[in-house]
């Protein structure tokens, strides 16, 4: 599944090749009519009415323009750039629907959590029997003694389709995925997808469940609502990230003596770069390990130099994970819909240092300075941590796969609803109204 740019003027055919950067408010009526190639001509139903017309132009449902060429005043118009990673939508216009009925189903469940058994076999049972779909889970899933040892639910076990995470390539196999768990298994289920991911619907049955907004109770109707097409989405945007390193190996080296006489016998040589490309959906942590010394990481963005990281580290996050580490860091908490990437410094040693947002797509590039004094670590969704030294490089921008997180209600209220229940935001006894005096 490629992400497509999302079309919202329907009446109008796609813009040709030659035609790309012409519209028809910027252009005289006779070129732009030999331009389309004699298609009839039409405004964009964000410019003003020209004057002396009565007819009134929609307002479109859209953050940006419809398109072809957004337009501003009766001259000047946005340069199209083939480039373009993501169109942003209304919130409210985001609705899941399928080309053709959903046939394959990965369940995600909680590792080590004896709680999550009986929903999962539930769940398993109505998907298999009731639905006729085939389910997908991991092989150390059905390793689990209270799973394997369940007779009644071995017919079930035996029509699963099992795989192994970083082993076996399912990405064109899912229709969707259902998480049983908390957010740390929605961040699972997104590390396995490095390309296009199927809709995720997740179930509360963790201990924080911030991006999980459904409840087990009634799982049969809500995952029969998602099959039949009728539900709400929010694109969570992910953080395409490469890492480059220079790749050293110890080589052993005769007569070589260091500066205190004693003979030296390994040295370490560059010998090419490795590089390594991850997608992460909350945040990139830059810290400075188990190193006592503070980090000392320089920020690129798009090339040039910002600021240089002195403090314990850096985070690097998404919107939805301005949730976590960021907000716990001192950030501000950004809704998923906001195309954006906020830098948030972990305990600066500046007081002047307050976390930032730049715009989606932007590049960012994180590497030791010259003069740092130790190498720093990093980490992805918590995970995948390693060492970089002098020379490595870490480049991140937005992703164009997000994820799309089937909603309970909708992308507002479910995010408002989330910081009201698990982070209790803004809650506080109400002030005393004055007494009316008779």
């Amino acid at each position: 599944m490629e992400m497509n740019r999302e079309k919202l003027c329907t009446s109008k055919a796609d813009v040709s090749s030659d035609s790309a950067y012409h519209c028809s408010t910027c252009h005289d009526d006779d070129e732009w009519s030999n331009t389309s190639r004699g298609r009839a001509k039409s405004r964009s139903l964000s410019a003003s009415p020209a004057l002396g017309s009565t007819k009134e132009f929609r307002r479109t449902r859209s953050l940006h323009g419809p398109c072809p060429v957004t337009t501003f005043g009766p001259k000047a118009c946005m340069l199209q750039n083939p480039k373009t990673i993501m169109h942003i939508q209304d919130p409210a216009s985001q609705r899941l629907t399928w080309n053709k009925p959903p046939k394959s189903v990965l369940v995600i469940k909680k590792i080590r959590d004896a709680s999550l058994l009986q929903p999962f076999k539930e769940l398993c049972v109505y998907l298999t029997e009731e639905k006729n779909m085939i389910v997908y889970v991991e092989k150390k899933v059905l390793e689990d003694p209270a799973i394997a040892n369940d007779d009644n639910f071995g017919p079930v076990k035996k029509k699963f389709c099992t795989f192994r995470e970083d082993y076996d390539d399912i990405s064109n196999q899912i229709d969707f995925i259902i998480c049983l768990g908390g957010d740390g298994t929605l961040l699972y289920a997104s590390s396995l997808f490095q390309g296009s991911v199927p809709p995720v619907m997740a179930f509360h049955l963790g201990s924080l469940g911030f991006l999980t907004p459904f409840n087990f109770e009634n799982f049969q109707s809500q995952v029969t609502q998602v099959i039949e097409g009728n539900a709400a989405l929010v694109l969570r945007s992910r953080l395409k990230v490469k890492v480059v390193k220079e790749h050293r190996e110890k080589m052993t080296v005769q007569n070589g003596i260091e500066e205190n006489g004693v003979v030296s016998t390994n040295i370490e040589k560059e010998v090419g770069k490795q590089i390594m490309q991850y997608q992460v959906l909350n945040e990139v942590v830059v810290d400075r390990g188990p190193s006592s010394y503070l980090s000392n990481v320089d920020v690129f963005l798009n090339g040039h130099l910002i600021t240089t990281v002195q403090g314990d580290g850096v985070i690097v996050s998404t919107p939805t994970g301005s949730t976590a580490y960021a907000a716990a860091a001192g950030a501000s908490m950004i809704h998923p819909n906001v195309p954006a990437i906020m830098i948030t410094p972990i305990c600066p040693h500046s007081l002047s240092f307050r976390p930032i947002v730049v715009p989606a797509g932007v590049e960012l590039k994180i590497m030791l300075s010259p003069d740092a004094r130790n190498t720093a670590w990093v980490s992805f969704d918590g995970r995948k941590r390693q060492e970089i030294c002098h020379g490595d490089s870490i480049s991140i921008t937005t992703s164009c796969y997000p994820l799309p997180s089937i909603c309970f209600q909708d992308p507002v209220s479910d995010w408002f609803e989330s910081l009201a229940e698990c982070l209790h935001w803004n809650v506080r006894k109400k002030q005393n109204n004055f007494a009316v005096e008779e």
